[in-house]
């Protein structure tokens, strides 16, 4: 009939579906090789003029790199010349300052403690004083 609206749905509960965990972009620093979300990682550009910046958005043209935000793995990239590798250029000297300067403000990281000595097997101690 041209009136009638359609039957009421069975009432009940929906049934949800289970959320799929969330995709997390990931991305390897340049300097320690460790894989690390992507948001904790800063990201270094070489821009179409040749510069090397860093960028903070994460979407400035050019090829780019990241580095974690560590003090040591700044050390790195900039002395052993992991981002000149990177992208393949020689890093200006207004670039490679503005760099330096920015890890600067970076904190210093606590030196690692100092590895406990190892103990040697009780067979190899017996070994060297017995076999004289």
């Amino acid at each position: 009939m041209p009136g009638q609206m359609p039957p009421a749905a069975t009432p009940g509960k929906k049934r949800r579906q289970p959320q799929r965990p969330r995709h997390v972009p990931q991305r390897t620093c340049a300097a320690c090789r460790e894989v690390r979300p992507k948001r904790e990682l800063l990201r270094i550009v070489r821009t179409p003029v040749g510069h090397v910046e860093l960028d903070p958005t994460g979407k400035k043209a050019g090829r780019g790199t990241y580095l974690c935000a560590r003090r040591s793995c700044w050390d790195l990239a900039l002395k052993k010349g992991r981002l000149e590798h990177e992208f393949g250029v020689t890093l200006l000297p207004e670039d490679r300052a503005a760099l330096e300067a920015y890890r600067e403000t970076l904190p210093a990281e606590a030196a690692p403690a100092p590895a406990a000595p190892r103990r040697r097997k009780k067979a190899a101690i017996v070994e060297a004083s017995g076999s004289a």
